[in-house]
């Protein structure tokens, strides 16, 4: 999802943070009319993900309780898809930790050389640590997650908040291993305290009005505080009434009310452009660093929670987006070819894959119904056919191109669509940019 492997010092965080209303309060400055649209267009797009992360938390835990893992049976389909951008190459196992009331056990199967990884996201959607087949091999192992304050056995994982987002990847080699698949995934074990989780708090929509919007973002930071590395965002965000104490608007003037709508709008409006990197080569978009450990790269973070929310960091996956056609970011129609010399393909240790997602009016891209139930096409997919030198072809397009292509067909959804080729365990050629995907070709 590494640096990102175990966080300590839980309770000097929490002094840091604690200190912050004291000087916010003290030297925020008066953003003025116009200072406010652009602080809440970075508030809004600061606060997204909590809200984005709170409403998975909230449905996973409406069922099941927190502690406790629920593993999805069949691979992710237009039917059964619950976040934007979803793999349809491994089983997605789940839970909500709460760590309020002591620390939780987690148990690793030994897995071979089968891909499976277990991230561990905070409330801000940033990956704290990574468990699985690249961090900690494939003979598994015991661990514990902590919260930040509290007694904690020496080595436990320390979580930066008391919510936990769990999220469990177990590759399927095929539909015939989907049984063996499902006995990787009974090896992960979770023990947490009995009793009743505290309530978590209920987060609006995302397009709630912006009174609204922050109030709930407020309420959030209450349950989760922020990190002391926050506080220079919270010194700007003091004008617009937001703060770790949650929100207390002061009494704006229409002008300022305005001012705040316009820079909502803003950011509503970029969060949905699916911009999920800032290199792009070859007609592929791919994604900065910091991804799955966003720091304060705010923007960032907000337009993956919307487009890709629960992404790995790139030592363990590394997802490209298509640019589209036209300048316009998606695809809408005609067939395209995606062609691998024999020494080009994919550099990877686990496996990598091609999918394409329909996209959504809101910015979130989902799977699409097609003739052949086929949502993802990659070095896995049965039948797939090389040529003589060992290159490979893909077509897609939205009916089948025929003939022998047709193993190696990823049917195209209707309307605006992107592709997504991601990369589980990338090599160094392709961490570093030595290696670049090839461009589409239209047909």
């Amino acid at each position: 999802m590494d640096r990102r492997e175990l966080i300590v010092g839980g309770a000097s965080l929490a002094a840091a943070v604690a200190l912050a209303p004291r000087v916010v309060a003290a030297r925020s400055p008066d953003a003025g009319p116009n200072g406010l649209r652009a602080l809440a267009r970075q508030a809004w797009m600061y606060g997204l993900p909590l809200i984005e992360m709170a409403s998975a938390r909230n449905r996973a835990l409406a069922a099941a309780p927190a502690n406790t893992l629920l593993h999805q049976r069949e691979l992710q389909t237009p039917a059964t898809q619950t976040i934007t951008a979803p793999n349809n190459d491994t089983l997605y196992s789940r839970a909500v930790l709460d760590l309020s009331r002591g620390p939780v056990a987690l148990d690793l199967p030994a897995i071979g050389s089968r891909y499976q990884s277990v991230a561990l996201m905070d409330m801000f959607t940033n990956n704290f640590a990574v468990l699985g087949s690249r961090t900690t091999g494939p003979q598994g192992g015991s661990f514990v997650i902590a919260g930040p304050t509290g007694a904690a056995p020496k080595g436990a994982i320390r979580s930066p908040g008391p919510w936990v987002f769990l999220l469990g990847r177990t590759v399927v080699n095929g539909p015939s291993d989907l049984d063996s698949a499902h006995r990787a995934q009974d090896g992960l074990k979770l023990a947490g305290p009995s009793g009743a989780a505290p309530t978590a708090v209920a987060p609006v929509a995302r397009m709630a009005a912006w009174r609204d919007f922050f109030g709930s973002v407020g309420a959030l930071l209450r349950e989760t505080p922020p990190p002391a590395t926050d506080r220079a965002f919270f010194y700007r965000a003091a004008a617009l009434g937001l703060t770790p104490d949650g929100f207390t608007p002061p009494d704006f003037t229409p002008a300022q009310e305005a001012q705040i709508s316009a820079g909502v709008a803003d950011a509503v409006a970029s969060s949905v452009r699916p911009r999920s990197g800032t290199y792009q080569a070859g007609g592929w978009s791919y994604p900065r660093a910091n991804l799955g450990d966003f720091g304060q790269d705010y923007e960032f973070r907000a337009q993956i929670a919307l487009t890709g929310l629960g992404a790995l960091p790139l030592a363990e996956a590394v997802y490209t987006r298509s640019i589209g056609e036209k300048g316009s970011e998606f695809f809408n129609g005609g067939r395209y070819r995606l062609h691998f010399d024999a020494d080009k393909l994919p550099p990877v240790d686990a496996f990598w894959s091609l999918t394409a997602y329909k996209a959504m009016a809101e910015g979130q891209f989902l799977f699409a119904p097609n003739a052949i139930d086929r949502y993802s096409i990659g070095d896995r997919t049965p039948g797939l056919r090389y040529g003589p030198d060992g290159s490979l072809d893909l077509w897609i397009s939205r009916t089948d191109p025929g003939g022998p292509r047709t193993a190696n067909w990823l049917p195209a959804p209707d309307g605006a669509f992107i592709l997504s080729l991601r990369a589980y365990l990338p090599r160094p050629s392709l961490l570093t940019g030595e290696y670049r995907f090839p461009a589409l070709i239209p047909v």
